[in-house]
């Protein structure tokens, strides 16, 4: 599932507000999906592979995150695995990128997710679960736009940690 949206300001300038983004600024409670209310057990700085956190959410749920890939300036990759809430009945984890790409004068933001569908899920995930979560994936997306523009006008970190 992929969701996009384009800035004007550069893909390293996007890159750098929303790679060490504050979760609970950006994924708020959407539809029947919880907002991520803080995150617990931060191993390192979210700028290399291997760093690894417990995002908290709002309905007392949690999950294991960690970063598998990072190129500086232009994307940036996470595992999340340990769902304890009702995800856990459908996938076994998820892959999730976020790619900055030149786009004229500025940048389109890709960010995509692949649910790892325990066996016999696939459909429940490919079929009514999909349009949920991406309306879930396009609200956060919708949080990030402002601030990596806020940046671009001030040069302000609107949404680091």
């Amino acid at each position: 599932m992929t969701v996009q949206q384009r800035v004007s300001a550069a893909p390293g300038d996007a890159f750098r507000v929303i790679a060490p983004i504050d979760l609970p600024s950006v994924f708020h409670r959407t539809g029947p999906f919880p907002g991520v209310r803080s995150v617990a057990n931060r191993t390192e700085a979210w700028d290399h592979v291997g760093p690894t956190r417990n995002p908290q959410f709002d309905d007392g749920s949690q999950v294991d995150e960690q970063l598998t890939g990072y190129t500086e300036g232009s994307g940036f990759a996470y595992q999340l695995t340990g769902l304890t809430n009702v995800l856990s009945r459908l996938a076994a984890g998820v892959r999730g990128e976020w790619n900055f790409n030149p786009d004229g004068d500025g940048t389109l933001i890709r960010r995509t997710y692949e649910f790892k569908a325990l066996p016999g899920r696939r459909r429940i995930l490919a079929g009514p679960f999909a349009p949920l979560w991406r309306r879930y994936m396009v609200a956060a997306l919708a949080r990030c736009v402002p601030a990596v523009e806020a940046e671009e006008r001030s040069g302000s970190r609107v949404l680091s940690a």
